[in-house]
């Protein structure tokens, strides 16, 4: 039986990656420039970078996109693929359309920095805390003025809140999460102390 749940793991992972893998804003940059993501701006395949080059519109598009493939993950999971796991199979779902976000299997293991990813996960699985995280990581934008600042904080939060609610693993999932964040934006982080990061609504 405990074979069976970690298999069923396993492919809540897989169905994830493979989903968030999907880069709505290369999508969106081939179809109004005829140019990849990454030879827009910073080169990110994300909302942030694709507002500043194509507009608010464009931004929009990439975010509903990045919603999108993460509710479809989850709801395929729990509707499908392991029902068994009830709320176990949207930590696994998440955490894989958070990997496949960032090194996408159909870019080169290339991706984006998977902030709109990780809080729509969060809401997902942690409804209330999870948004309270993500708030508090707007809060903290707003601030100070840096996105990676908020970025990193919304997973962190979410690290004791998910343990105390669901129990190590969840905790454990939620921890890795927070450490591919730090990962992605880590320079930002760098810069944002240095004061060389450019600060935004400012």
């Amino acid at each position: 039986m405990q074979a069976y749940g970690g298999y069923l793991r396993g492919i809540c992972l897989l169905a994830g990656y493979l989903l968030g893998g999907f880069l709505t804003a290369e999508a969106v940059a081939r179809s109004l420039t005829g140019k990849s993501a990454r030879a827009l701006g910073t080169g990110n395949p994300g909302m942030a970078n694709i507002t500043a080059q194509l507009g608010k519109a464009a931004g929009f598009a990439v975010l509903a996109g990045d919603v999108a493939k993460t509710v479809l993950a989850v709801w395929f999971c729990v509707r499908y693929a392991a029902p068994e796991l009830g709320r176990t199979a949207v930590l696994y779902a998440g955490l894989g359309t958070i990997l496949g976000h960032n090194w996408s299997v159909w870019h080169g293991f290339h991706g984006g920095k998977g902030v709109a990813v990780t809080c729509t996960w969060l809401i997902l699985y942690l409804p209330v805390t999870g948004l309270l995280c993500c708030l508090a990581g707007g809060a903290a934008v707003l601030l100070w003025g840096y996105l990676p600042v908020g970025a990193v904080l919304i997973p962190l939060l979410a690290v004791p809140l998910a343990g105390m609610q669901y129990g190590t693993e969840a905790g454990v999932g939620t921890a890795l999460a927070a450490a591919i964040m730090l990962s992605r934006h880590a320079k930002g982080l760098w810069g944002a102390w240095q004061g060389t990061e450019p600060r935004f609504f400012q």
